[in-house]
């Protein structure tokens, strides 16, 4: 009446059917591309230079396809394993280098414009500056 998996378990092992007979899909259909894209080529290296041309984008862009559909259910695979995905470290870095050469940009130009305003504040105290004499009465 009961069943003893939990509802969690259920769906894992539903979710882990539906990932392997994805990553079976996506094996076949990447081979039958392949198969397609390989036949279509070597038909349009009989016909003309032209066609082998198109053969060789559309083999290219099939095996593309396919090399992104592997990679996403690899991905998958490893989620329902549990595994975390590895930090995109070039990013990480490229990022922080970025930040800190704007920092270091914003820095030199914020203390270049102090500098200017101290020089016209010095000028105009230079320009208004009373200069006062003492007389002597004798």
């Amino acid at each position: 009446m009961f069943s003893s998996k939990s509802k969690a378990e259920r769906t894992a092992t539903q979710a882990w059917e539906y990932l392997t007979a994805a990553m079976a899909a996506a094996t076949d259909t990447a081979k039958d591309t392949g198969d397609k894209a390989t036949k279509l080529a070597g038909k349009a290296s009989d016909q003309s230079h032209k066609l082998a041309g198109k053969g060789q984008y559309y083999a290219g862009k099939a095996s593309g396809k396919a090399d992104v559909a592997w990679a996403r259910a690899n991905a998958a695979a490893a989620a329902l394993a549990g595994r975390k995905p590895s930090r995109p470290w070039g990013l990480i870095i490229g990022v922080g280098l970025l930040g800190a050469a704007v920092g270091y940009a914003v820095a030199t130009s914020a203390r270049a414009a102090l500098e200017q305003q101290a020089e016209a504040e010095e000028r105009e105290l230079a320009e208004t500056a009373v200069v006062v004499t003492p007389t002597y009465d004798n």
